[in-house]
């Protein structure tokens, strides 16, 4: 191999951890002789891939950023007006440079343990208070997936609100037909299942009657017009049905909240909240709700509780609404959220300030006042009178697209007699006269006038009822830090409280938290990726076309099917649609009845909460006392369901990080039974160039790109979960309305393509790596793991294994004998992991009592070392409580973690000592993280419910 050779390969030791010589001394300590031998025990014979993946050969970082620049030019950025949803935005440079391409942000894991998370849950509670206080209402979620998903999930909680039994009595829900039509494309997609009847109107006409439990209007609505829905609202409660409102936080520092008009939830998007369209997403929805829902909200909250030492902390509240405890109970699948994005769109709220935000909503009014009245005196009709940032006009389309066009402008247009016009921050007094030159030449004017001066004070064309006179963002972290000094400071003061992958290892199992390499990250901030509106012409947009067309070749190649869709926005997300996939296949072979899926007992919660949500009846899977599924018994239940079987839902390797040897076996008595198989792709990083879902047998799956494709998981999101099909399901694949031009046509997110800018960051690292890197990564996956567990199996029981003793890309740590013999349970493991520098693993998933390990191929073997180090130091000190040595419950694992301020008191009143506490290895010493608070009262938080800021009086000293 020459130099140049080796330079397109270099990528491969920037990605994978361990060197050469760290590799022989793993694989000795392991006791094999190469990874090829150990693949080989490891992965069973009969699924291995018989020929190398169809992927392109690895190139260098400069030759990918190269090619990259080179496609992103292929995007037209135009100035564009669209709306519908989607709106040009600005950046603030200080969130850009600080947050969105920031490690410390973009790396974080969900905020399971809180006590090293302080940072994103104070930002993602300045999310919830933002939003609780601009629509009104009590309380508001920690961010949801894009706006018509969060219809989607208003719709569905107040069905189960309404409806306590199966037999649904109230089955109706109203639709009004000026709302996005992305969203009444989600909204028919979701309701089909579930036997909910959508009705379309108007919602001046509509008869309400006591079958009815809901109401959808939007405020703006999609045409513009702000509608007073006070009577219609009353009407709605009346019939007992409650009212949900889709709004724009923009518009709302304006215009009367959701909750002053009567509204029982108000859900949308932050997007124009400082967070670049990207091509539809990611962006962060909100969902806010009266406080009788709260118990019933989808999606992650965060509220506020005390610490060990009585200092205030936040959390996740109410935790046990999500799905992964309530299974098939639950009625939300959500897994994930929109983290970063919330963040981000918080972050802009902090910087503007209540002042900020309401004088750039109101330059986006005069804005568009001033275009209408230039568009008057040219002689046009404006559609309607009031509206905030949207006008109308009514008249022939095509001359004015064309010229527009030429000048590099986009409108709306949604039918052949009427364009849109939606004017946002980034539009400026010359943008408006361009605006109107357009129109003016359709006129065969060479000249347009637009006047601005004092047109707010004379001329608002907000109706009087929606005059906003409540106030909004009093609380401090809304009007101090407005300088860029303060804003940067305080966005570096909460990173330093969370531990990211810039920090230490983050060995979740299940969550491989790979490296996000920054060379795939770059291009997403691109203003030809990042500007681009989803509703453009195709043809602006080619550079997008060849990245997605490319990108669902390589994952179709890297599963084996044939067809791909990426616009699932979750893992969530792609397990749903895989499921509609299947139930739309047999519905097309007139086979409606087969709606039972059958589901292993160690299947992550989503697998049956979005069974349930797809109309599926779930059938449980017993499994064996060595982790696999019972095949008996899998045998027994697919036999008795014959005639009614949907499918199997099944991960491999399994929950318990093993392959299972029966896997053939098992999809074939699926197919012989008439069901297709979904395969759970959240443990695709032990596939990838080995074996594949189309060679176990399966028919569809998902992958987590945010998993094994290297997109950064954000403090809990963004994520997405595209979904790769057999041929015969193809044709069941979502659809879009922007693309198949009518509705009904299965879309599961708002934009076309999901989160299509964070697509780039795939497409990179399968560019970069290559066919051999990508099995290469796989390989290392598998080698990590079984290192981890190989040094810590003399200390720890490893419950499962392969038929060879080997673990896939993770495996499972038995802490139950401990509490019997010291008292010491898994989440005191967890906490006291925080004292080494660690994130904990996996913690009882999938059995309660233990933690799951998964080190993926990323970490070097100086990082695996440290961590077992870490562990087995935590083994001693739980054998010095056996032996007495230690106190039951005055030691280092019960009071952990500590804090410098715990360590730093005058009184030291343990028996063990500060160095024991906060330096317990020497490694600690060289690079030590502080958790910010000591260990969090769960149940305080819980009984004691705060989910906003709190008042500045509670912050005084007592």
């Amino acid at each position: 191999m020459n130099l140049f050779q080796m330079q397109n390969e270099e990528f491969r030791n920037r990605h994978i951890g361990p060197t050469p010589a760290d590799t022989e001394q793993m694989l000795n300590t392991i006791g094999v002789d190469s990874i090829d031998t150990l693949i080989h025990k490891t992965i069973p014979a009969s699924i291995r891939l018989k020929k190398p993946l169809n992927l392109p050969n690895s190139i260098s970082e400069q030759a990918f950023l190269n090619e990259i620049k080179r496609i992103a030019a292929l995007n037209k950025v135009y100035k564009t007006y669209i709306g519908q949803g989607y709106f040009n935005t600005i950046t603030p440079s200080v969130i850009l440079r600080n947050v969105f391409e920031n490690p410390g942000w973009y790396t974080q894991y969900t905020p399971y343990q809180a006590e090293i998370s302080q940072g994103r849950l104070e930002s993602l509670l300045n999310f919830q208070t933002m939003v609780a206080d601009l629509t009104g209402l009590a309380i508001a979620n920690a961010s949801l997936l894009d706006e018509a998903t969060a219809a989607a999930e208003a719709m569905i909680m107040l069905f189960h609100h309404a409806n306590k039994t199966e037999n649904a009595t109230k089955h109706q829900f109203f639709v009004d037909e000026h709302i996005w039509g992305q969203t009444k494309d989600v909204l028919i997609t979701r309701a089909k299942p579930l036997g909910i009847n959508l009705v379309f109107g108007q919602y001046q006409n509509v008869l309400l009657d006591d079958t009815f439990f809901g109401a959808f209007v939007q405020y703006p609505a999609a045409n513009g017009v702000i509608p007073d829905y006070r009577g219609f609202i009353a009407n709605v409660h009346a019939v007992g049905a409650y009212a949900v409102m889709a709004t724009d936080l923009m518009a709302l520092t304006l215009l009367t909240s959701p909750g002053e008009i009567g509204a029982d939830v108000a859900i949308g998007s932050a997007q124009r909240f400082g967070v670049p369209m990207g091509y539809g997403g990611p962006h962060a929805a909100f969902f806010a709700t009266k406080d009788e829902f709260k118990r019933n909200m989808p999606g992650r909250l965060i509220g506020v509780s005390v610490d060990a030492q009585g200092n205030k902390a936040l959390r996740m509240a109410l935790q046990t609404r999500e799905q992964h405890i309530k299974r098939e109970k639950a009625t939300s699948n959500i897994c994930t959220a929109q983290a970063l994005l919330a963040n981000m769109a918080a972050m802009y709220a902090v910087y503007h300030g209540p002042n900020g935000l309401k004088n750039i909503a109101k330059r986006i009014h005069i804005l568009t006042v001033a275009l209408q009245n230039a568009l008057k005196a040219l002689d046009y009709t404006i559609a309607h009178h009031h509206f905030f940032d949207t006008i109308f006009v009514d008249t022939e389309v095509q001359q004015i697209k064309n010229i527009a066009e030429e000048q590099g402008i986009n409108f709306y247009y949604p039918n052949n007699n009427t364009i849109g016009i939606t004017i946002d921050e980034t539009t400026t007094q010359d943008d408006i006269l361009n605006i109107a030159m357009v129109f003016a030449a359709a006129r065969g004017n060479d000249t347009a006038a637009v006047t601005f001066d004092a047109i707010f004070a004379e001329e608002n064309h907000i109706p009087e009822f929606a005059h906003r006179q409540s106030n909004y963002l009093t609380h401090p972290v809304f009007n101090t830090h407005h300088s860029e000094t303060q804003m940067m400071r305080y966005i570096k003061q909460l990173e330093q409280k969370d531990l990211a992958l810039n920090t230490s290892m983050i060995s979740l199992g299940s969550c491989t938290m790979k490296l996000n390499a920054a060379t795939e990250m770059i291009p997403v901030s691109w203003p030809e990726f990042s500007q681009l509106h989803p509703f453009v012409p195709a043809e602006q947009a080619k550079g997008y076309q060849i990245i997605i067309k490319e990108l669902e070749q390589y994952l179709c190649s890297i599963t084996g099917f044939d067809a791909c869709s990426l616009q699932p926005n979750s893992g969530a997300q792609g397990e749903y649609a895989g499921l509609l996939a299947i139930k739309r296949y047999h519905e097309a072979n007139n086979n409606h009845h087969r709606n039972v899926v059958l589901i292993p007992i160690s299947a992550h919660g989503t697998n049956p909460a979005s069974a349930v949500m797809a109309g599926m009846k779930v059938v449980v899977i017993k499994g064996t006392a060595e982790g696999h599924i019972d095949v008996a018994d899998l045998k027994e239940k697919a036999e008795l369901h014959k005639n009614d079987l949907a499918g199997l839902m099944v991960t491999y390797p399994s929950t318990h990080g093993v392959f299972e040897e029966s896997i053939k076996e098992i999809c074939a008595i699926i197919h012989e039974n008439g069901g297709l198989v979904y395969m759970d792709g959240a443990n695709m990083n032990a596939q990838v160039g080995l074996t594949s879902p189309a060679e176990i047998g399966a028919d569809v799956c998902h992958l987590n790109l945010h998993k094994t494709f290297a997109i950064p998981h954000g403090g809990g999101g963004p994520g997405v979960g595209p979904i790769c099909v057999t041929k015969q399901l193809a044709p069941f694949l979502p659809g879009h309305i922007s693309i198949n031009h009518h509705l009904g046509t299965g879309a599961v997110s708002a934009a076309p393509v999901g989160s299509a800018s964070i697509l780039l960051i795939s497409y990179g690292y399968i560019k970069l790596l290559g066919k051999e890197g990508v099995k290469m990564a796989t390989e290392y996956a598998i080698l990590n793991a079984n290192y981890m567990k190989a040094r810590l199996e003399p200390f720890y029981k490893i419950l499962y294994t392969g038929t060879n003793g080997f673990a896939a890309h993770e495996f499972i740590v038995d802490l139950r004998p401990f509490k019997q013999s010291a008292g010491i349970e898994a989440e005191d493991v967890a906490k006291r992991l925080m004292d080494y520098g660690f994130h904990a693993p996996t913690m009882s998933f999938p059995v309660p009592g233990t933690i799951m390990i998964e080190p993926t191929e990323s970490e070097d073997k100086a990082e695996l070392d440290r961590f077992c180090d870490a562990l087995i130091a935590i083994y001693e000190e739980i054998k010095a409580i056996e032996n007495g040595v230690s106190d039951k419950n005055d030691n280092p694992l019960k009071n952990a973690p500590h804090t410098q301020l715990m360590i730093a008191a005058e009184q030291w009143n343990h028996g063990y000592s500060r160095q024991e506490a906060a330096f317990p290895l020497y490694y600690v010493t060289q690079n030590k993280f502080w958790p910010s608070v000591a260990r969090i009262n769960n149940t305080y938080g819980d009984r004691n419910l705060i989910c906003t800021c709190e008042p500045i009086e509670s912050y005084m000293e007592k």
